[in-house]
């Protein structure tokens, strides 16, 4: 059996951790769990956190993996960091609407867009 590849990856620009989603499908338990420890570590790691997730590969997300995207922000906020969406595809931007968690986050059509927004 070959090694799963890890859930997201992170690259450093512009003093902002950029997550990207390496899988379609956010969906069952494990990877959530996996993809909160994560964003949780990269969150402690400083005392502002400036992250961005970037959804370009992600099709599919449950509604455990908003719990978790909520719980990373209200922690982002409490050390008085900055949360910003990217890439969101319409089938899923749709849900966040409905849900009005589009007012919540801070979505980006692009991750360009959503960089440029942390020095606002």
């Amino acid at each position: 059996m070959s090694e799963q590849a890890p859930p997201v990856s992170i690259i450093d620009e512009k003093n902002v951790r950029i997550v990207e989603f390496t899988n379609n499908k956010i969906l069952d338990e494990a990877n959530i769990a996996e993809i909160g420890a994560t964003l949780n570590s990269l969150i402690d790691d400083t005392d502002q956190p400036r992250l961005l997730l970037d959804f370009t590969s992600v099709d599919h997300l449950s509604s455990a993996a908003l719990g978790m995207l909520i719980n990373a922000n209200n922690r982002i906020k409490q050390r008085n960091g900055q949360l910003r969406l990217a890439n969101i595809k319409p089938q899923i931007f749709e849900v966040f609407r409905i849900t009005k968690l589009d007012r919540l986050f801070r979505i980006f059509t692009s991750r360009p867009d959503a960089l440029a927004s942390f020095d606002k």
